[in-house]
């Protein structure tokens, strides 16, 4: 592991874009064609609204794991709810993951076109307040992800709005990880190398380092440690394959602690921003030429891709 300053990756102020929209949409744009990844700070999520979802996170996986168990859904691909510890593998991975983690998705109003792709939440009975804290907090991230998906738009030469019709009613998932004390004789890593499925996630710093992104042009491991309040942003293999490897998706993992952090737990909160089900992800015409011919000839629908992904990282049997 090569431990790399974050420095490496820029962090960028979202107040910006207000100021200045062109410069932010062109330094965001440039970071992510550099490194698949973005930190940004000034992202309007409330820092107390965060600290409140920290506390509730660790109250919920510190649940009995019975009790953790009667949330999990059988078959469901871990779409809500619960996930049980090692269940999810990276693609081509040899060990499972040493992580649980509960999922949180759009709540949508009964007899919702998208009802029969993204199901009804499920809500546990503890921790007190859990449910109107991680309503309140998919609410911020959506309207953050919504001004940075604008600047994306505009660094691509499209109109700000572009992404606004695909991404209403997005499928997004808020996933809340917890990743807990590692023995020394562990088999595999807390998260293997992998790229993350959706258009952008959205990351709020986790407490415990880890994470480690795959830098491209040296083959180096990069840690990544945002400044305190910042979040971390990396583009997804939805949005890789939209703009045809112009912003490309990073190979990414969570590699495990140093033998003294091995006896604390560590938490993260990512939130995987996703277009509607029904959005057809079709390469863009001008990320299409002769030097970068069109990957993907054939469309797929948003879900489609989504359900081709959960075989494969073995959320969803086949």
């Amino acid at each position: 592991m090569l431990d790399t300053p974050a420095a490496a990756v820029p962090t960028l102020s979202l107040a910006d874009q207000d100021r200045d929209p062109d410069g932010f949409a062109a330094a965001l744009g440039g970071s992510f064609e550099r490194f698949g990844f973005a930190i940004v700070a000034d992202h309007g999520v409330p820092q107390d609204l965060i600290e409140r979802a920290w506390a509730e996170t660790a109250a919920l996986f510190a649940l009995p794991e019975e009790e953790k168990r009667g949330y999990h859904v059988p078959g469901a691909g871990g779409a809500r709810g619960y996930t049980p510890f090692k269940t999810e593998i990276a693609k081509d991975a040899k060990h499972v993951d040493l992580k649980e983690f509960w999922h949180v998705g759009r709540e949508l109003p009964a007899g919702h076109r998208y009802a029969a792709d993204m199901p009804a939440n499920v809500w546990p009975a503890r921790p007190e307040g859990f449910k109107d804290t991680f309503l309140a907090l998919f609410e911020a991230f959506d309207r953050a992800g919504d001004r940075l998906l604008s600047a994306i738009a505009r660094h691509l030469g499209l109109a700000p709005d572009w992404f606004d019709p695909a991404v209403r009613d997005g499928n997004s998932v808020l996933r809340l990880l917890h990743y807990p004390p590692i023995p020394a004789d562990a088999e595999g890593v807390r998260a293997g190398a992998h790229e993350d499925i959706n258009l952008i996630t959205l990351l709020l710093g986790a407490e415990e380092a880890g994470l480690e992104l795959l830098e491209r042009d040296s083959g180096r491991w990069l840690a990544i440690k945002p400044p305190a309040g910042a979040m971390v942003v990396n583009v997804g293999d939805m949005l890789q394959r939209l703009t045809n490897h112009v912003l490309p998706s990073t190979t990414h993992r969570v590699v495990n602690p140093p033998p003294e952090r091995r006896g604390h737990s560590r938490y993260s909160m990512p939130f995987f921003l996703h277009p509607a089900p029904d959005f057809l992800i079709e390469t863009l015409p001008q990320t299409i030429s002769a030097a970068n011919p069109d990957r993907y000839p054939t469309p797929i629908t948003a879900n489609g891709y989504l359900h081709e992904r959960l075989v494969e990282i073995g959320l969803i049997k086949k």
